[in-house]
């Protein structure tokens, strides 16, 4: 018996918790908003799919009842606002460091040994604050951002090369943001062949481009933020975790020297078992991949930095 409580059940949480249950990732997967109702339409919405989609995982929602998150050995924490037109980007981190610190106190009344999976944006930044002020060890919270970025690496990879994406290796690294991420071009294979053999210098720059402004290209086309490979992404952590999978995923981990970093989290690959991260993977950068490293940890710590102003952590 495994539960994952997801917390928000907007478009991305909601679509989490059907991955989840559709994967038969958990037993129980519990949905908990704070608007009346909500997750609870969500989840029966979900729920009356199981007999067309031939799942056997029970789904529960519920409006702001923390008891029920109880024995979660995962949390997925969606929660917050999304940026809204005239506020800074200060009074976002205030809000959203808010809701999300609130959030994961509540959960781990009820659940004191469960892992965080971190989604709500800035997504480093909460990770950081989760981190700093919960007392968790490092192992048990992860930022989410990585194993979404990779994945629309992999998708642009695989539009290029006219090949099945399953068959495509990449990763991706750095914050996650349009600016700060940096697609490891020169580690993505095709069934092993690097990619750089196959595809041209200019057309590969145009897959990087292409994944770094990923999240921004469908928020131009959809008018919102994307749903769908974000919940997939956070139940694709959640697995790993949940059935001890030990897959290498990209995650926004506390870094205390790793890469030569201290003091933040940002993504970087990482083996994620059932206690949470189980191993930091330090790949051997160039010279240039290291200096955008170290340009978007900058930019991270210049994100955090409002926490410390704002005297949140």
């Amino acid at each position: 018996m495994s539960k994952v409580t997801v917390v928000g059940a907007g478009n991305v949480g909601a679509t989490c918790a059907n991955v989840l249950a559709v994967n038969e990732v958990a037993s129980e997967v519990v949905l908990i908003d704070i608007k009346e109702g909500l997750a609870e339409g969500k989840a029966m919405d979900i729920m009356q799919t199981a007999q067309l989609m031939g799942f056997d995982s029970v789904v529960t929602g519920v409006t702001n009842d923390y008891s029920k998150t109880a024995g979660s050995d995962v949390v997925i924490i969606t929660s917050g606002i999304p940026r809204k037109p005239g506020m800074t980007r200060e009074e976002l981190i205030g809000v959203n460091a808010g809701i999300v610190k609130s959030v994961a106190e509540n959960i781990l009344k009820h659940s004191p040994n469960a892992i965080l999976i971190i989604v709500s944006n800035p997504m480093d930044t909460m990770a950081y604050l989760s981190y700093k002020v919960l007392g968790l060890p490092r192992e048990r919270v992860i930022g989410m951002g990585g194993a979404l970025d990779s994945s629309r690496f992999k998708y642009f990879l695989s539009q290029a090369l006219g090949c099945n994406a399953n068959e495509v290796e990449g990763i991706v690294i750095g914050g996650h943001g349009d600016t700060t991420m940096i697609p490891l071009a020169r580690l993505a294979t095709y069934k092993g062949i690097p990619v750089s053999k196959l595809l041209s210098e200019d057309k590969l720059n145009e897959v990087v481009k292409s994944t770094m402004v990923g999240g921004a290209t469908l928020t131009g086309l959809l008018g919102t933020s994307a749903w769908m490979a974000p919940g997939a992404a956070a139940s694709f952590v959640a697995e790993s975790i949940v059935k001890d999978q030990k897959k290498m995923i990209t995650s926004s981990v506390y870094l205390n020297g790793e890469y030569g970093m201290k003091d933040l989290n940002i993504g970087v690959p990482v083996v994620i078992g059932r206690k949470g991260v189980e191993k930091i993977v330090e790949l051997d950068l160039t010279a240039d991949e290291k200096a955008k490293f170290e340009a978007s940890a900058e930019a991270v710590h210049k994100t955090n930095a409002v926490l410390k102003e704002m005297k949140l952590i």
